[in-house]
């Protein structure tokens, strides 16, 4: 979960999920006041020797008072968005590195924890579709003055019937004529020609077409009464024909796909089967684009992914000291995400793994540490602490992973968790995550506080509650995680109106309050990380 994201985590099945498993028998209701929870009077970083965090956003460029907390009270930084697919990657697929890069000079002296090389949200989905073929663009119109508008301009009348002249072929702009805009074609042939359509003939301008490809001829026409017969056919040489269509008094749309069999094709209008009159309109021609296979969709996305890795983490190398190499693959039912399980609406949504499966995830891994093989790489979730089984797949696929050749040297567990979250789940997932043996970090801790009831300012009572579970989820992470595999702690965000939890001012999930004073909750922390040490 980060910022800019929809509360979806919260709104939907993680804050039920939340609940069920809150557990306030952990803390005894009313036992505390902010009084427990003075001592603030300590940056984060100078009392513990692993890294101490917090997501930053472009206020480091803009807020002096933002920037000063920062840098007096962290070592480490991750950014909130800067750094994520849809922040930099344009809409032909190059790079604008110029707001990272704007805030990588802002922190200039401090760790950077990169956040995220792959996710499935927050990303310029509409390139990846279009580049790997998800989504097909619109073939270009082929045909000259499709609509007539510009009277006959393009098009040319080959045969009148016989005598020639005895058909008349003219543009109108009668607005019983014309199907769209302000002009049609007419043609008015009076003699019928049975078994000889070619008679009446009106040719377009010549279109680029490629041997073997196909292309679809449409076209809008009407009779002046029943019984009207039109076909197409190819030209200038190798002609294909089309078969009679009848044709009534109502407007229709007629179609013909064709496979082109020269490098340069034009088609003609035949009307010389029936008397009648027509009326042409809304012309079209455009190549057939064929959707790719699923094969090619996820060689396309590879290559996607490979090059958007190997760029960012190329430009950042030597800065950027650890990565969020894939983040939030497992759905809450503990299962790689895919188009059927995860929602696949919002416009910045693309699910890589769906296309790629598993390999997804290991390929992202190799990727970076091809780019940069000093860099610490993890693999990222959330609620982990309320949902054992997400947790466990979790752990299962990082071993598969690291089987398969992957480096993947320690997992992040984000930990947006209230302030009555169930501490035995906590503790519960410290246990697991540290008999990995890998690294664990908390990436991205933030403590709601009022739970969305209503909007005003947490009572003495919640504030407390909160620095009470920030001394918890401290002192857990000590208890459970050796030394050598604590790689840090990370806080999302500086002061309260500024995290994606704000809600308009119905929570107050951070550490800062609004005046940039350290809230209860910094004590909190501060007091767990000194009673561990």
């Amino acid at each position: 979960m980060k910022a800019n994201k929809t509360l979806r985590a919260i709104a939907g099945t993680s804050l039920a999920a939340a609940l069920l498993v809150a557990c306030t028998k952990d803390i005894k209701t009313g036992a505390l006041a902010t009084g427990n929870f003075t001592d603030t009077g300590a940056a984060l970083k100078s009392v513990v020797s692993y890294p101490v965090g917090v997501a930053v956003s472009n206020a480091m460029n803009t807020d002096a008072a933002y920037a000063a907390i920062v840098k007096r009270d962290f070592n480490w930084v991750t950014f909130e968005n800067d750094m994520k697919h849809g922040s930099i990657v344009q809409s032909n697929g190059s790079f604008n590195f110029t707001n990272a890069d704007n805030l990588m000079n802002a922190v200039q002296g401090m760790d950077v924890y990169g956040h995220v090389l792959g996710w499935h949200s927050q990303q310029n989905a509409g390139y990846l579709k279009s580049f790997a073929g998800i989504t097909i663009p619109a073939a270009a119109e082929l045909a000259t003055n499709p609509g007539f508008e510009s009277g006959l301009s393009g098009w040319s009348v080959f045969n009148t019937g016989n005598p020639a002249g005895t058909a008349t072929i003219t543009a109108t702009n009668v607005a019983a004529e014309v199907r769209t805009g302000s002009g049609a074609m007419r043609v008015a042939n009076p003699t019928a020609y049975p078994g000889n359509q070619w008679r009446v003939q009106v040719s377009s301008t010549a279109f680029p077409t490629v041997v073997g490809r196909q292309y679809t001829i449409s076209y809008w026409v009407r009779a002046a009464s029943a019984g009207g017969s039109i076909r197409l056919s190819t030209g200038p040489t190798s002609s294909q024909f089309q078969g009679d269509q009848t044709i009534g008094t109502a407007w229709q749309q007629v179609s013909w796909t064709i496979t082109a069999n020269i490098a340069s094709t034009t088609f003609l209008f035949d009307m010389g089967q029936a008397a009648n009159t027509y009326f042409i309109d809304d012309v079209s021609v455009r190549e057939v684009i064929p959707a790719p296979s699923g094969n090619q969709i996820s060689t396309r996305l590879d290559e996607a992914l490979n090059a958007w890795i190997t760029a960012i983490v190329t430009r950042y190398k030597g800065k950027v000291k650890a990565w969020d190499v894939v983040n939030e693959l497992f759905t809450e039912n503990g299962e790689i995400r895919n188009n059927a399980n995860t929602d696949i609406t919002p416009s910045h949504v693309l699910v890589w793994s769906h296309y790629m499966g598993r390999d997804y995830a290991l390929k992202a891994f190799n990727y970076a540490r091809a780019a940069d093989p000093a860099a610490e790489l993890y693999i990222n979730d959330f609620n982990l602490e309320i949902n054992s089984r997400k947790l466990d797949s979790l752990i299962a696929f990082v071993t598969e992973l690291r089987g398969r050749g992957a480096k993947v040297d320690g997992i992040g567990t984000q930990m947006h968790i209230a302030w009555n979250t169930s501490r035995a789940g906590i503790e519960s997932m410290f246990q697991k995550l540290g008999a990995t043996g890998l690294k664990i970090r908390i990436t991205e801790l933030d403590i709601r506080t009022v739970l969305n009831s209503a909007a005003g300012q947490p009572t003495p009572q919640l504030m407390a509650y909160q620095a009470d579970m920030a001394r918890f989820v401290v002192e857990s992470y000590y208890k459970h995680v050796p030394p050598a595999q604590r790689a840090g702690i990370t806080v999302w965000g500086v002061i309260d109106r500024l995290s994606w939890l704000w809600n308009n001012g119905r929570e107050f999930p951070l550490f800062y309050d609004n005046d940039y004073k350290r809230k209860p909750s910094y004590a909190g922390l501060l007091q767990g990380m000194r009673s561990s040490n």
